[in-house]
């Protein structure tokens, strides 16, 4: 039989896979809001140490979220072929920092679950999918009424524009999302997003955009 996503984290202490983006976020708050207890953000980065692997995001940025959350964010550095053993090196260290679960954003990529769930069990922690199999109008309208704000940083260029990079995530983009015919929440890499503020946040992000860069079947927002 498959292992399977815990269904509660009511007063566990968690770090949350933080991509930066809008899932994440989303996937932070519930588990807040279900009595979980964040310990820590845990973000991966290239190999260099300057950006994020899953959205490009400069690990200035980052940290910038992490203050406005007021939670302490760990990094990993990784080539995408050292990725798994780096990844595990710091669930390693969160274990022995009394840390027992991982809370994640997946919506519905099974393999994406299964690959969550084969990486913490390893070591010993729990994993909470909150978003998992929810609607996904629902949760993209759930984040927008929550006060939530995100921009539009990264498009998978043969399904969105660089038109889109910097574009809010509000109801007109969801209805031109929908047009598009793509799946609204990017579960599938069409686009990705940072997250500027919202409920959780003591104050709005700042930073500067810079210009947008095309590269490896990708539209990229540069920022700092």
């Amino acid at each position: 039989m498959k292992p399977e996503t815990m269904t509660s984290i009511t007063d566990r202490p968690f770090f949350c896979s933080w991509s930066g983006g809008k899932d994440s976020c989303l996937a932070l708050c519930h588990a807040i809001k279900q009595g979980g207890r964040p310990q820590s953000l845990f973000t991966m980065l290239t190999e260099d140490g300057r950006n994020s692997r899953s959205h490009g995001l400069p690990k200035s940025l980052l940290e910038q979220q992490a203050r406005q959350l007021g939670l302490p964010i760990v990094f990993g550095s990784a080539t995408w072929g050292g990725y798994e053993t780096k990844f595990q090196a710091a669930l390693r260290e969160c274990r022995q920092q009394g840390i027992e679960h991982g809370v994640f954003g997946d919506i519905d990529v099974e393999p994406h679950r299964e690959w969550c769930l084969r990486m913490c069990q390893a070591k010993g922690l729990g994993v909470f999918h909150p978003l998992w199999q929810r609607s996904r109008r629902e949760l993209l309208r759930e984040f927008i009424d929550l006060g939530f704000t995100a921009i539009i940083v990264v498009t998978q260029a043969d399904k969105l524009g660089p038109e889109w990079l910097g574009r809010t995530i509000d109801d007109a983009a969801m209805r031109e999302l929908a047009q598009t015919g793509i799946d609204i929440c990017g579960e599938l890499g069409e686009y990705h997003t940072l997250v500027t503020g919202g409920p959780l946040f003591k104050s709005e992000l700042t930073f500067t955009r810079k210009e947008t860069v095309h590269h490896d079947g990708y539209w990229f927002l540069k920022l700092e």
